[in-house]
């Protein structure tokens, strides 16, 4: 099903809403996905380190409108060209990023149903639909394939530079410890 006239403006009106009031809508985005996933903090570099969520960390605005604009954007992209189109260098920036945070499929989900609360919460309950709702879901989805489909061919080009860094390497086969092992060989 094509993305329509209409999902395009609900998501282009809502977000307009929504910029009014980026810090808070930045922290309730960060709040809520840590309340559906606790373990996700550690993913992020500025929330790792602190037992709360800080109001003012600039990287956590910045985070957060990467979202929102990323998928607003998204939803522009899909009713122009019938897919989500990102530059090169982002897109590979965000698939090794993505990557190598360890993301899997359920972690875009979290962020998903994050979002959809966020910007329920940020445009009200006069303006709400579950037609924008569905809108900012469909334009997640498809940013969220891009995204996988990116990481995909950073392990692929990972896994070929570790293939070749190693080929003389007869280290490479002996098999990894881990830190549970190295504990249990110290108490043995």
């Amino acid at each position: 099903m094509d993305f329509t006239e209409q999902q395009e403006a609900l998501v282009k009106d809502s977000w307009e809403i929504m910029k009014q009031n980026i810090p808070e809508l930045s922290l309730q985005f960060f709040t809520t996905i840590l309340e559906i996933a606790p373990a996700a903090k550690g993913m992020f570099s500025f929330l790792k380190d602190s037992d709360e969520i800080p109001e003012n960390n600039p990287k956590l605005k910045a985070h957060a409108v990467k979202v929102f604009k990323m998928t607003c954007e998204s939803a522009v992209q899909l009713r122009e060209k019938g897919e989500v189109v990102i530059a090169e260098n982002t897109l590979k920036n965000l698939g090794s990023v993505h990557l190598h945070k360890g993301v899997i499929d359920a972690h875009f989900e979290v962020v998903k149903e994050a979002l959809l609360r966020t910007i329920e919460e940020g445009v009200g309950e006069e303006k709400w639909s579950e037609e924008m709702g569905s809108a900012w879901g469909e334009a997640y989805d498809h940013l969220a394939a891009a995204i996988k489909a990116q990481m995909v061919k950073v392990e692929a080009a990972d896994d070929d530079d570790h293939d070749h860094d190693h080929d003389d390497d007869q280290l490479s086969v002996l098999p990894t410890v881990d830190d549970d092992q190295v504990s249990q060989l110290n108490t043995n």
